[in-house]
């Protein structure tokens, strides 16, 4: 089982993009960092700017397989006030002018616990959140979150790794919906990727076992880290680089400034460039009329 029962909005979405030709850019934010007033204005700011996804952080205080940026954000988010709540009325203040960018909710399961499941699961449903990831819950506890999610109409989405081999692959991608979220290396949020041959590889070693897209994370930075992912993945995840955006414009007091918005969406439009460009670069490639391109033509009809 790999697909939700009903389709959502990041499945409606990832299907446009694959019509359209283009990986998808998924763009993460923690909500209320570094107030609830600016969240608010960069979530609804995001989709303008080119992200077609929107992670949004569920502040947390331990959130163990996060780097040092986010969480800075999360315990800027915590200060200003940010709870799991708080965190529900963005998404439907965000869904009052937008009913088409999917959302979904990144983080930890002990809010979630300690909120309740089922109140949990309607209320995220009715604010307009479209799945969940919750880093700290793996397949063998599907019954707790996964399971009842995907009877709610949610997307819950896996994340697999480097370390993920054959054998393990399969019980990751049991009850998995939406989109597969391969991090790229294994360590913490933030930490930088040099060489992304091995990624090819392994997003193509996932790709022979689920239907889903599958989304890359962790070590894009720039739009040409961006365009490197996006000529073989279906999605491109960026994080850190926002996050860090974000902090570089506060003042001391870490408070938003005038162009803390634009810090990160100007962030956002450069990155969905090169996402949008690396389809371009591929039928260039692919380019019959070029030598390139007919060596690869001929190629594949002699394959």
């Amino acid at each position: 089982m790999t697909s939700a029962a009903k389709t959502t909005r990041i499945d409606a979405r990832f299907e446009a993009l694959r019509a359209e030709g283009r990986a998808a850019l998924v763009t993460f934010v923690m909500a209320g960092d570094p107030d609830i007033e600016t969240s608010l204005a960069l979530l609804k700011s995001l989709p303008k700017a080119g992200a077609d996804v929107i992670e949004l952080g569920i502040p947390f205080t331990d959130p163990m397989a996060d780097g040092p940026a986010i969480q800075a954000a999360g315990l800027r988010a915590l200060k200003s006030g940010m709870t799991l709540n708080k965190t529900l009325a963005l998404v439907r203040a965000f869904r009052a002018q937008d009913q088409a960018t999917p959302i979904v909710l990144m983080g930890y399961y002990n809010p979630v616990y300690v909120h309740g499941v089922p109140a949990f699961l309607e209320e995220a449903k009715a604010a307009g959140v479209d799945g969940l990831i919750i880093v700290d819950l793996p397949a063998e506890e599907d019954a707790e979150l996964c399971l009842p999610a995907r009877a709610a109409g949610l997307n819950f989405i896996r994340l697999a790794t480097p370390t993920t081999d054959d054998k393990r692959l399969p019980k990751v991608l049991e009850n998995t919906s939406g989109f597969v979220y391969y991090v790229s290396l294994t360590g913490i949020t933030g930490a930088a990727l040099s060489d992304y041959s091995g990624v090819s590889e392994a997003v193509a070693r996932i790709k022979r076992s689920t239907p889903l897209p599958i989304a890359v994370g962790f070590g894009v930075k720039t739009a040409a880290n961006a365009a490197a992912i996006a000529r073989y993945a279906d999605g491109v995840v960026v994080g850190t680089a926002l996050v860090d955006a974000l902090a570089k414009s506060l003042d001391a007091e870490n408070r938003a400034g005038p162009r803390t918005v634009e810090a990160v969406t100007s962030l956002v439009a450069d990155l969905s460039r090169g996402v949008r460009g690396a389809r371009a670069q591929a039928v260039k490639k692919d380019d019959p009329f070029s030598l390139k391109g007919a060596l690869g033509a001929l190629a594949r009809l002699w394959s």
